[in-house]
């Protein structure tokens, strides 16, 4: 099997560990190829994630790590995340369950399909994002004015510091943070959240991505769109941004861990 290894590189530890990786990969028959950024850290060559043409692609790191790598790449993988960060909800395995996992390749593996978002604005696509899309004020404690619309009809209008917009795997990420509920990843459909709104009646609000979304920023403030926390665009202080299902959804090994009990035990070291 082809494997493609992306680490933090601001982490000794992250680098260790995906020394060791490497060095595991290759004693079970596997050809291991570093991403560019990685090789230079440990002293050899590598590839960039736009060239990546693997089986799978180990990630050691955090959700970070994760996300960028996703954005990266130009055709979706089967990412395997090896946590080496803070809580790491995008990894599904820690360090030490790295060598069983290594073992357990040649008998194949099974892939998970996560939803993404897209942005179009004029109809043209401003990025994809696994986690969320955020709009939020360039200038701190000024608050931005949205209106919603669903299906073409107008369904809320709120003020707030900015608005979240996230993937059902986004939800334990800042829209969790943000007041957001827990969705199981298995549903399709984007989960809304306003941050800090003006009216306690502005709720976050699930709709089925086989709707048609739509938000319209309408401010006197300026404001930027932040894809993943990876991508920042500049919006102005109005913008009319339709929401839908990416094309290509984040392709994930399946490890049969079951989602929530992996959120539970995570969230306990919070």
């Amino acid at each position: 099997m082809k494997c493609f290894l992306v680490s933090r590189i601001d982490l000794p530890e992250s680098l260790e560990c995906t020394r060791k990786i490497k060095a595991a990969l290759e004693r079970e028959g596997h050809v291991a190829i570093l991403e560019a950024d990685t090789a230079g850290c440990l002293g050899g060559s590598g590839l960039p994630c736009s060239k990546a043409k693997a089986d799978i692609v180990l990630v050691i790191g955090g959700d970070g790590t994760i996300l960028r790598t996703v954005q990266r790449l130009p055709h979706q993988i089967p990412i395997i995340g090896i946590n080496n960060g803070e809580v790491g909800f995008l990894a599904d395995l820690e360090p030490g369950e790295a060598s069983n996992f290594i073992k357990s390749l040649a008998s194949g593996i099974a892939i998970e399909e996560r939803m993404r978002l897209t942005l179009l604005q004029d109809d043209i696509s401003l990025g994809d994002a696994l986690n969320e899309a955020l709009i939020v004020t360039t200038r701190p404690a000024k608050m931005l004015r949205f209106s919603i619309l669903i299906d073409g009809v107008l369904s809320e209008q709120f003020r707030s510091d900015g608005l979240l917009v996230s993937t059902p795997t986004g939800s334990t990420a800042y829209a969790m943070s943000a007041g957001g509920p827990i969705v199981d990843p298995r549903i399709q459909g984007f989960l809304l959240v306003p941050l800090a709104p003006y009216l306690l009646s502005s709720r976050p609000h699930l709709i089925s991505s086989n709707r048609r979304l739509e938000i319209r920023l309408e401010s006197s403030k300026p404001a930027n769109l932040v894809m993943d926390g990876q991508k920042t665009i500049e919006l102005g202080n109005a913008a009319s941004l339709v929401v839908q299902r990416a094309n290509h959804p984040a392709l994930f090994v399946d490890v049969h861990r079951n989602f929530f009990e992996k959120v539970t035990n995570k969230l306990r070291r919070l």
